[in-house]
C-alpha cells in the first residue's frame, strides 16, 4: 500500500478511519490502495436514529425516538420531543407553567431548524403553550424566519393555537415570593437554566434541531436570550452536524455559540471538542464572571458522534440510542 497517499486521502475525508482485523492481500498493489481509498473516504457512521437533548428529559426523548422508530424525520421527532415538555408543568422553564418575567407575565422563545437549512423562529410568545410548533409554522407557512411578539400570537391563533393562561399556580407563588425577597430586581439565577435543546438524527443521517424555553426566570420584560436566535441557541448544518445552547443566554449571543461548535466542527474538531473550546470562549474573555453563570452545549456530528460540555458541573444530557434511553452527566468546566 502507498502509505503516503492513503494518509493524504484520510485527512482529506475528514473522518477517523476503522481497518478490519483481517489483513488485506499485497499481491495485488493498485487494488489494495484501491480498498484503502474507498475505506478512508467513506464516513464511519454511528448506529441510527438517534436523539440527544440537554437536562433529564427521559419522556421527551422518548417521544423523540418513538417518532423516528415509526418512520418520521428528524424534524417531526425534535418538535414532538421539545412538545412534550412544554407541556408540562413540572418543568418550570419551558412552555406552560414556565417562570414569568418579573412583571408576571410568560414568554416564551423557541426556534426549529430542519436538514436544508430552513428554520423559523418565535420569540416574546404569550397565551400560545407550543411555541416550537408555532417556530415550525413560521419556517412552512410564511416568508420569514422570526415572529415577534403580539404578530407571533395572532399568526399562531390564525394557524389553529388555542391561547390560554400559562402562568400556573406554582409559578404564580414563586414568583411571588421571589418579589419579595429580590426587591422586585431581575436577579440572574444560576440554577434557572433548564431550556430543552434536541438534536435528532435519522435513519437517513439527516439532522434536525429544536429549542424551546419560558426564558430566565423572572427577567426583564421583552427580554430574549439566545433560544430563538439561530446560529445562538441552535445552528444545524446537515453536511457537517448540530449544535444546542442551554443556560445563559447572553453570554452564548455574545459568542454566536452554536453556529461555534458546528464551525469547529467543520475545521475537524469532534463534538465534544468542539463544545469544549466553545465554553472556552466564554470563559476566557476578559472581566468574565462564568463563576456565576451557566452554559452548556450539546453537539452531533455527520456520523453520529455526540459531545457535551457545559461551565459547571450541573448539566447532564439525555440520550436516546441504541434502544436506550440514558440521562447522562455532562463534562464541565469546574466545581460549584
Amino acid at each position: 500500500m502507498k502509505r503516503r497517499h492513503f494518509i493524504k486521502k484520510a485527512s482529506v475525508s475528514g473522518v477517523g478511519i476503522a481497518l478490519a482485523g483481517t489483513a488485506l492481500s499485497c499481491k495485488d498493489e493498485s487494488s489494495e490502495e484501491n480498498t484503502h481509498e474507498a475505506i478512508a473516504s467513506t464516513p464511519i457512521r454511528a448506529s441510527l436514529p438517534l436523539v440527544i437533548a440537554t437536562w433529564n428529559v427521559m419522556e421527551a426523548t422518548a417521544k423523540a425516538w418513538d417518532v423516528l422508530q415509526n418512520g418520521g424525520n428528524a424534524l417531526d421527532a425534535v418538535e414532538q420531543g421539545c412538545m412534550v415538555e412544554e407541556i408540562n408543568e413540572n418543568n418550570q422553564t419551558v412552555g406552560k407553567g414556565g417562570f414569568p418575567d418579573r412583571d408576571g407575565n410568560v414568554t416564551l422563545d423557541a426556534c426549529i431548524m430542519d436538514m436544508n437549512g430552513n428554520c423559523g423562529s418565535v420569540v416574546y410568545l404569550q397565551n400560545i403553550t407550543h411555541a416550537v410548533s408555532v417556530a415550525r409554522k413560521v419556517m412552512e407557512d410564511t416568508p420569514h424566519v422570526m415572529l415577534a411578539g403580539e404578530g407571533a400570537k395572532q399568526f399562531a391563533i390564525s394557524s389553529g393555537f388555542e391561547p390560554e393562561d400559562l402562568l400556573t399556580e406554582a409559578s404564580k407563588k414563586a414568583w411571588e415570593k421571589w418579589k419579595v425577597e429580590s426587591e422586585y430586581k431581575p436577579i440572574i439565577n444560576i440554577e434557572n437554566h433548564d431550556t430543552i435543546g434536541m438534536l435528532a438524527m435519522d435513519k437517513n443521517g439527516n439532522i434536525s434541531g429544536a429549542c424551546t424555553t419560558s426564558g430566565l426566570a423572572y427577567k426583564m420584560g421583552g427580554r430574549v436570550g439566545d433560544s430563538p436566535i439561530i446560529g445562538s441557541g441552535l445552528f444545524v448544518d446537515n453536511e457537517i452536524g448540530a449544535c444546542t445552547a442551554t443556560g445563559l443566554g447572553e453570554e452564548v449571543v455574545k459568542t454566536v455559540g452554536s453556529f461555534l461548535v458546528v464551525e469547529l466542527m467543520r475545521q475537524g474538531r469532534s463534538p465534544q471538542q468542539a463544545c469544549e473550546e466553545a465554553i472556552g470562549r466564554i470563559v476566557n474573555k476578559p472581566n468574565s464572571n462564568y463563576k456565576n453563570f451557566q452554559v452548556g452545549y450539546i453537539a452531533v456530528n455527520k456520523q453520529g458522534e455526540t459531545g457535551s460540555y457545559s461551565i459547571h458541573e450541573h448539566f447532564s444530557i439525555t440520550k436516546y440510542h441504541d434502544g436506550k434511553n440514558e440521562n447522562i452527566k455532562s463534562d464541565f468546566y469546574i466545581k460549584t
